[in-house]
């Protein structure tokens, strides 16, 4: 690119020290970095039709002064100016208020520009801006920057005026001809003009087009190096798995195999036998059956000699994946252990010595299988379940157990294929997205909450038949600040509602790990039948009895945190019921609960609620590791994001790629990223 980008600002002729000072403040140094400053808004001062504008809207009008100006003093400094004027037919009055100063500017009989709101019903505009003279029709758009009150929109404007013409024709462009033609993009030095001081509306849209683009198929490229650094530097031990035996404990299950798994398990398979290690994320709805995809993967690595390792984030999941994979695997003699905070003493010290040994073919486990002392013969494949409970650092000590062992992280927080692509797009992504035969569809009802009555006449219907509940409260205990539903006030009271007919529990995240646990073993045998919780039980909980769930002040709820915890019930064969009692009090509100009524199936809620509330929220801001872009916005250009990724893909492919003139910016670009680096790999 051009040198003269990376002038500093003061080389532009009425940027001085103070100025050079203040551009500092907002991060600006050089010519570069000014003239990607991009605008978070276009002001509109088109004229308008008066007789086409909506009551309240904002307009820019020009019209005749038609009387002299009356201003009205109210107190010391607030005061109200009025002015007729003459707009086409339209005989109206402006209005500035605590601008006096100004009467002497409007003379009856000249020409003035005039923006603010309209207010139809008294034909005023309540003015905040204003002209004298016929209207220039070269300012239709005004660019608006974010300055944090260090410099005034008028004086930036001018220094980007500057620093545009500075730079000139001289532009070098990034994107390769083969693009600008392909998607009909302005170049350069065009795209610039159009965005910071666009003549229509058509301009900014396409001015937009193409830095998206740009933005889009820089991060792709750089996601797609990582991958192929990470696939080169970082070679996996091939895994030749027996096939016969694989094929015997497939079988061997109690169900058959959905497509969905049947797709995913081939996906693994030849992972497994390549030379690439694996670095693969499985997304599965609730109950869509990522547990018995890792046995198979898990099998498939034993039968090769080397042993398996499963760490998930609290214990009872960790005991749920050991029960379920020792039930199907120990008659094909492989030895399953399970190891977490709670194993102790001797028998701690006596299955350390067995791992050690290469006695035990499977570990599974929490955070316990991370420590020091816990040592692997032969690991081969490391599968982390619900992946994003643990830190880097984390997942990367249990990798570390083994020699380049294939590596599986599993999620059931449905994530959008827009942001799966982008998050994890250094990763393969598998996705599970049917549902095994026989589950019934959870019926899922709206209420407002003065219908508890009917609701808990049908929770006791389902506890009759010996059935299990779930109610879930957004608080613990009673808050000044808000007035929602609380665990430990409706567990007094459904305890007293239920009296001797039902026994009810309560959890919440301050209990200590082992009382959560006595309480989830209680629940998950029987012996408590409604079980009154916060949201600690979103994750990993599987009681098959469970049929029925109320959900209080659910609008307190995003979309995907409402669905998993649906998904706690409805993982038997009988038919299971959720119940959101709220109250919206805004449209949005009232369109979550709606979704939540019309389908069940995660990936749709998971793009809805990525709709309605942004990818910082959808993933929390500080945890997102979403890339922070200045125009690309991942929910609305979803369908560019999709288009950068295959174009980098087929680029990095290429040998013409790293070898040719026309590509060559892209390349700087990539290398400056240090993206091509193996020591970026976490």
């Amino acid at each position: 690119m051009t040198q003269l980008l990376y002038d500093h600002v003061t080389e532009i002729k009425g940027i001085g020290e103070k100025a050079s000072e203040q551009l500092a403040r907002l991060g600006i140094e050089t010519i570069e970095d000014l003239i990607m400053t991009f605008p978070y808004r276009h002001d509109d001062f088109t004229l308008k039709d008066l007789a086409e504008t909506p009551h309240n809207e904002r307009v820019t009008v020009e019209g005749r002064v038609e009387s002299e100006p009356s201003v009205v003093f109210f107190g010391s400094k607030r005061s109200r100016l009025q002015v007729r004027l003459l707009v086409g037919n339209h005989l109206i009055k402006a209005v500035f208020f605590n601008q006096h100063y100004l009467k002497n500017r409007f003379t009856q009989g000249n020409m003035i520009t005039v923006t603010g709101k309209w207010d139809r019903g008294r034909q005023t505009i309540n003015a905040n801006r204003y002209s004298t003279g016929p209207k220039d029709e070269q300012a239709n758009f005004e660019p608006v920057y974010s300055l944090k009150g260090v410099m005034h929109q008028k004086t930036f404007r001018r220094f980007m005026r500057a620093a545009l013409n500075y730079v000139g024709a001289e532009l070098e462009d990034a994107l390769p001809v083969e693009f600008l033609t392909a998607y009909k993009l302005p170049n350069l030095q065009q795209a610039l003009e159009m965005l910071h001081f666009p003549e229509n509306p058509a301009h900014m849209k396409h001015a937009r087009r193409r830095f998206v683009y740009e933005e889009l198929l820089l991060f792709q490229m750089k996601m797609q190096a990582m991958k192929k650094v990470r696939k080169e530097s970082e070679k996996g031990i091939p895994i030749h798995y027996d096939l016969e035996k694989l094929k015997e404990f497939i079988a061997s299950l109690p169900f058959e195999l959905t497509n969905a798994q049947k797709r995913v398990v081939n996906e693994l398979c030849a992972e497994l036998k390549s030379e690439v290690r694996m670095n693969r994320l499985l997304q599965g709805d609730v109950g869509s059956g990522k547990t018995v995809v890792a046995a198979i993967g898990l099998y498939a690595a034993i039968t090769a000699g080397f042993q398996g390792a499963m760490m998930a984030p609290t214990e009872i999941l960790a005991e749920q994946h050991a029960a379920s994979l020792a039930e199907w695997l120990e008659p094909f003699d492989v030895t399953v252990a399970f190891l977490s905070g709670s194993t102790k003493g001797k028998a701690r010290q006596q299955l350390l010595e067995m791992l050690a040994a290469g006695k035990i073919d499977l570990l599974i486990g929490t955070h316990a299988l991370i420590q020091p002392d816990v040592v692997f013969k032969n690991l081969g494949v490391v599968i982390t379940d619900e992946q994003h409970r643990f830190g880097v650092e984390q997942r990367r000590v249990l990798r570390e157990k083994g020699i380049d062992p294939d590596v599986l992280f599993m999620t059931a927080t449905p994530i959008p294929r827009t942001l799966a692509i982008t998050a994890f797009g250094e990763m393969d992504v598998s996705i599970l997205d049917e549902l095994p035969a026989g589950r019934k569809e959870i019926e899922t009802h709206w209420l407002k909450e003065d219908a508890l009555q009917p609701v808990l006449n049908k929770m006791a219907a389902e506890l009759t038949k010996g059935r299990q509940a779930y109610v879930i409260c957004p608080l613990i205990e009673e808050s000044d600040k808000l007035d929602v539903q609380n665990a430990v006030d409706v567990y007094h009271q459904l305890s007293v509602y239920f009296q001797d007919r039902f026994k009810v529990g309560l959890m919440h995240g301050r209990l200590h790990p082992e009382e959560k646990d006595e309480i989830m073993q209680a629940f998950s045998e029987g012996t408590i039948d409604v079980l009154v919780s916060t949201t600690v039980v979103e994750v990993g909980v599987n009681v098959p009895n469970a049929t029925f769930m109320l959900i209080y002040d659910a609008t307190r709820f995003g979309l995907s945190q409402l669905h998993q915890l649906r998904g706690r019930v409805g993982r038997g064969a009988e038919q299971s019921y959720c119940v959101l009692l709220a109250d919206p009090k805004n449209e949005e509100g009232k369109e979550r609960m709606h979704s939540m009524t019309e389908t069940n199936d995660g990936f749709v809620l998971a793009e809805k609620d990525l709709e309605l509330r942004g990818a910082g929220d959808f993933f929390g801001k500080k945890q997102s590791g979403l890339p922070e872009f200045k125009l690309a916005d991942l929910v609305h250009d979803y369908r560019a994001l999709d288009t950068a990724r295959q174009d980098a893909e087929r680029m990095l492919a290429s040998e013409s790629f790293w070898t040719t003139e026309p590509y060559r910016l892209l390349r700087e670009r990539l290398e400056e990223s240090g993206a091509l680096s193996a020591d970026r790999m976490d």
